[in-house]
Order: C-alpha cells, then structure tokens, then sequence
C-alpha cells in the first residue's frame, strides 16, 4: 500500500494526522532501530497493508532522561533526523515526532488512549513492545493498554522481545556495546551495520605528510562510540557509486593535539573522489585497536601501516 499523497512523511506533534484514518501506530523510543525496534514496526506495517490502511510511527523527543535525570541524561544512538530517514525506508507511511514534555508524562495510564484517540480519532491499532510502559510514573503496562483500547474500539499487538545469545536486544545493550568497541556485536544487534553521515571538512594534512590522506568528517553524536581504529566502508550520499573501503580513526589524536575535540578520520584504500564539502556515509565494520598515544611522529606512521594491514586483511576475509 503506498501512502496518500497528501500524506506528510513526517509530522511534530498532533495536528496534521486528525485526518488520518485506519491507522496502525508502532509506539516507542525506538532509539537506533535495532532487530527489535524493527519488529514492532513491522508489525504495523503490515498490518496497514493487510487491509490498506496506514502505518505510522510514534516516537518522542527529547529522550524522558532529559526531563527525569538531566543531570545523567541517556545519550542517544542516532539522531532524530537519521531516525525519521531510516522509518521512511522501512516503509512506514507517516512518522509522528511528540514532544516529551511533564505535561505528557503526567498523563495518568488510565487516560493515556483516550488522549491518544482524541488526537487522531481515525487510529485503529497499536502496536508496542512486551515491555512498553506508559502513563504518569510508568504504571501503564500492556495489560491495563489493552483494556482501555478496548473501550475506544482501538486493538493492541504486543511483540515479543527479540534476544540474541539469550538476552534481550535492547538499546541499552547496544550503547554499552558501542561504548566497549565491540561495534561487530552492535552490527548484530542493530540488523545493519552502525553507521553516522557528515560533511569532510579542512584537515592540518599531518596525515597527508605520513602517506596516508585522511578526510575529516563532522561528526558530533551524543553517543560517542570507543576511541580507536575501524575497518569502514565509505558512500557518497545521493549517489549509487560504489562503496569504498578503508581504515577510520576516531578520537582525540592524543599524539598530534592536545585538548581536541574527537574528530572522525577515514583514510581509503582507493584514491578518493571525494573533497571538502561532500557528505558521506560511513558504514563502521570492525574495530581493529583503542586509540593511543605514540612517542612520536614516526611510531604513529609505523602504527598506521599496521591498522592498515589489520583493515586490509578484515576484508579479505569478508
């Protein structure tokens, strides 16, 4: 089923979608769209599809941390614009951003799908996670959502936990994950391979002077993955060019620059196309060691050609 085209991708807040009518709403953080993020989602999707209705998403920003902890606030895996990219190409029809404000988190769980069905008097379903929680205080649970959907003529699905390797996948686990380097087992978890996009921007060209170009990309996440060197596969955004292979640092080049921001280095093994100004997509594979302070300038080239046969020898493997 393909969305009406007056249908808006994507929508902040409530008051484009009271139009909008059989409409299987996914409900969620959905932070990183992991394996299972993904079927919660799906289960919406074909669910509109199944009698040509629409699919959508819920989700919320800022994260409820902001608002509850501000003082230890959950640093997100993605950004909100990446994640309203990725929901358009899982095919879900309509993306609805909600503010997460003390107003919405004081509504009582006995309100929560009367408010909701309010709002969009045309949703027919919803759709959460075995361990969705909603409500003032969280007191919501899948039991009492059924029970009050009921009475609003609005049906509810609830989608087992996904595990791998006998524990539940869950954002959480996957931050910690990206934290400890073990991005191979972020890769596993997310159902694609982590990825970030930013603009290469103007380097010192230190790199260059070792043999070994580098282009620069902005790139500021709020999670920051384990400072070190990965094996990566590098796109020019909006092309169909092949992927490119290379070798990334990330961190704060503690051998070159003292108090640095961490910066995203991607050295490729084929001449690159590509200059300042081109936005790329880098694919995060590997990791191949921690970032590191050298004595100098000539211990770090010797390293780099290392971290180089590392990346070649992952891929040749691959």
């Amino acid at each position: 089923m393909t969305a009406p085209l007056s249908l808006p991708a994507t929508v902040h807040g409530f008051d484009r979608v009271r139009h909008v009518t059989d409409l299987h709403l996914a409900l969620g953080i959905f932070d990183g769209l992991h394996l299972g993020h993904r079927a919660v989602i799906n289960s919406a999707i074909h669910a509109a599809h199944g009698c040509g209705g629409v699919s959508g998403v819920m989700t919320f920003f800022p994260h409820p941390t902001r608002l509850f902890t501000p003082e230890n606030p959950t640093l997100l895996i993605q950004p909100p614009r990446q994640k309203s990219h990725m929901l358009r190409a899982l095919g879900v029809d309509l993306t609805i951003w909600k503010k997460f404000t003390r107003e919405f988190a004081a509504i009582p769980a006995e309100d929560f799908i009367g408010v909701l069905t309010q709002a969009m008097p045309g949703l027919r379903a919803l759709h959460i996670g075995e361990n969705f929680r909603f409500g003032k205080g969280r007191k919501g649970d899948v039991s009492l959502l059924v029970k009050s959907a009921r009475s609003h003529g609005v049906s509810v699905c609830s989608v087992e936990r996904l595990k791998y390797n006998g524990v539940a996948i869950s954002s959480s686990r996957i931050r910690q994950l990206l934290i400890d380097g073990d991005i191979a087992s972020v890769n596993e978890l997310l159902g694609y391979r982590y990825f970030c996009t930013g603009l290469v921007q103007p380097g010192q060209q230190l790199a260059r002077q070792l043999g070994f170009p580098t282009l620069n990309l902005k790139w500021e996440p709020e999670l920051k993955p384990r400072y070190g060197v990965y094996a990566v596969n590098v796109f020019e955004v909006g092309t169909s060019n092949p992927a490119v292979a290379g070798v990334a640092n990330y961190g704060v080049r503690p051998t070159v620059a003292q108090d640095s921001p961490p910066v995203l280095e991607v050295h490729l093994f084929d001449t690159p196309r590509w200059s300042v100004g081109s936005r790329l997509h880098v694919e995060w594979l590997t990791f191949i060691r921690p970032e590191m302070r050298f004595d100098g300038i000539v211990a770090l080239k010797a390293q780099i050609a290392k971290d180089c046969d590392a990346a070649i020898s992952f891929f040749h493997r691959g």
